[in-house]
């Protein structure tokens, strides 16, 4: 092309649009799905739980895909898989969880495998054995969620839902307790053990308790607890003591409470108060030392049978118990004597009191008290005197009583504690009583006595045979011979009875002086015939009126 070419016959470039590109009917199907699938996604993710890893040492029965997580027996978990850890030592188990349920994954929820049970507390898990186990849940507390938890080996005591209050026990030892062991309020069951541990000095256990509503407004700070568990057997001055709360505690032990009378005033405990748990209950019914008075006793004999915990009775009525029993020196004659320490208490001194004494004697003052005890003592002779309370333990008691006669005395409150008077026991008068008995034994001249009791005796014996001699005389003489007199006698009569039948009535008439004295001669023969005869008879039956006489015949 020249310079001087025509411009105009040059061809102009025009734009032409491109053709839109036209879809095909049939790609219309395929995305249609796509963004259905996609959809789906979307909202399984937005309505999809979190995920969590459980740490168990076993995994008994947990199956991926079919254990389920279940709160209040409603699903809101699925196991999704179960390993072990990389040092083999746990079981991890990875669980899908519903979105609804994220609210109960913080970080002090508590997991366990629900599987059949028996326990302290009772049989757990009952159903598991057809429905087939599953992991229980337990909320927490805490504000924080968290993904990874480890589960418990045993489920908890107390779960959601139980309204109550937890308190702590302190024990020097466990004893038969356990997580379950029940708590007894009057020998209802009204809580249960969830727990114990070491105290952290190491020294006693902390027993963590659960008391259920409304049997927690019963415990207030006053209240003392003591170890119920099985049966507490004791023998003391009131004989064989057995003490339980109910079957359940004789076979897995429990715990009673009670609040005592002599308290008052009381305000509810707060949640996870500390109590002292007593071993039964007399010791946790002991009122304390403000409520009491203390007495020091010295006796003069032996106090095998008396042991600490023995009752003190005042006029045959319990009012305290003894404290301590030992042994005191005393400098001023380098001797020991027996030390017996009792405690007296307000309160079983009033409850056997009537309600207007009872009343007027608790609104007395300490130094008034002291002081009505000072005038029984010292007026109406009020005394200490050990008694035994069983013949068959030969356990004792100390007993307050009023002697009269005994020497004066009065309570020494110079001393710490103050010194109570004393008698001597009823069993150390007898021996007192019997040795004294021995001791004059002992100064009799036996072997005089004896000797002249022997004596005595072989006198008597001489005396017996010559009575014996005497009497076979007067059977082989005397009767003979007073026989032959009777008959003598009697011969006499019939010839006076001849003579007088004689037909001479000129000399032996009825008016004749001979005739009348042969008649009184005959009365005066026959008198002392009869008398004869009657001697002869006593003789007779009476032999030995020869030595003594004739006996004092009763009018």
């Amino acid at each position: 092309m020249t310079e001087n070419a025509d411009l105009t016959d040059v061809p102009e470039a025009t734009h032409v649009p491109k053709k839109r590109a036209r879809v095909a009917v049939v790609w219309i199907v395929p995305i249609v799905a796509a963004l259905v699938g996609v959809g789906i996604v979307v909202q399984q993710h937005l309505n999809e739980g979190p995920t969590i890893r459980i740490s168990f040492r076993t995994a008994e029965g947990i199956e991926p895909g079919k254990t389920f997580i279940k709160y209040k027996d409603v699903d809101i978990g699925k196991v999704t898989e179960v390993v072990l850890s990389k040092d083999y030592s746990k079981i991890l188990v990875t669980a899908k969880m519903e979105k609804h349920a994220g609210g109960l994954l913080v970080e002090d929820s508590r997991f366990w495998i629900v599987k059949p049970r028996v326990t302290l507390g009772g049989v757990s898990g009952i159903g598991t054995l057809l429905s087939g186990r599953y992991i229980g849940i337990e909320p927490g507390k805490s504000a924080n969620s968290s993904g990874d938890f480890v589960g418990l080996e045993m489920p908890p005591p107390v779960t959601g839902g139980m309204s109550g209050r937890e308190f702590i026990l302190r024990a020097g030892t466990l004893g038969s307790l356990g997580i379950g062991s029940p708590i007894f309020y009057r020998r209802l069951n009204v809580g249960q053990v969830i727990g114990y541990d070491l105290a952290p000095d190491g020294k006693s256990m902390e027993i963590k308790i659960f008391m259920n509503a409304p049997y927690v407004g019963y415990i207030t700070s006053d209240t003392r607890f003591w170890e119920s568990s099985g049966i507490h057997a004791s023998m003391g001055a009131g004989g064989l003591s057995l003490q339980t709360e109910s079957v359940l505690s004789i076979l897995v032990g429990g715990i009673g409470f009670e609040t005592p009378p002599s308290a008052t005033g009381g305000k509810p405990a707060p949640e996870k108060s500390v109590f002292t748990l007593f071993d039964n209950r007399d010791a946790a019914m002991a009122p304390q030392m403000s409520e009491s008075d203390r007495y020091v006793l010295y006796f003069h004999e032996s106090l095998q049978g008396l042991s600490v915990g023995a009752p003190v009775s005042m006029l045959g009525l319990p009012v305290g118990e003894v404290t301590a029993v030992g042994l005191d020196y005393v400098p001023e004659t380098h001797g020991i004597r027996t030390r017996v320490e009792i405690m007296t208490y307000q309160y079983r001194l009033l409850r056997h009191l009537g309600k207007t004494d009872a009343a007027a004697m608790k609104i007395m003052s300490l130094q008034e008290r002291h002081k009505i005890m000072q005038r029984l003592v010292e007026e109406k002779g009020l005394r200490a005197q050990l008694r035994t309370g069983s013949i068959i333990s030969g356990q004792l008691y100390v007993a307050l009583e009023y002697f009269p006669d005994a020497p004066k005395a009065r309570i020494d409150r110079t001393k710490e504690p103050p010194q109570f008077p004393v008698v001597p026991g009823k069993m150390e008068n007898i021996e007192l009583q019997l040795k004294s008995i021995l001791a004059k034994l002992d100064k009799m001249p036996v072997e005089e006595i004896g000797k002249d009791l022997r004596k005595t005796f072989e006198s008597l014996d001489e005396t017996l045979q010559s009575a014996n001699r005497t009497l076979t005389r007067v059977d082989a003489e005397t009767l003979p011979e007073a026989k032959k007199t009777l008959e003598d006698l009697r011969r006499a009569a019939t010839a006076a009875e001849r003579v007088l039948s004689s037909t001479d009535t000129t000399l032996l008439g009825p008016d004749a002086p001979a005739h009348q004295e042969l008649r009184d001669a005959l009365q005066e023969f026959t008198r002392a015939a009869r008398a004869v005869r009657e001697l002869a008879d006593y003789l007779e039956r009476n032999p030995e009126a020869l030595l003594r006489g004739k006996n004092k015949e009763n009018p």
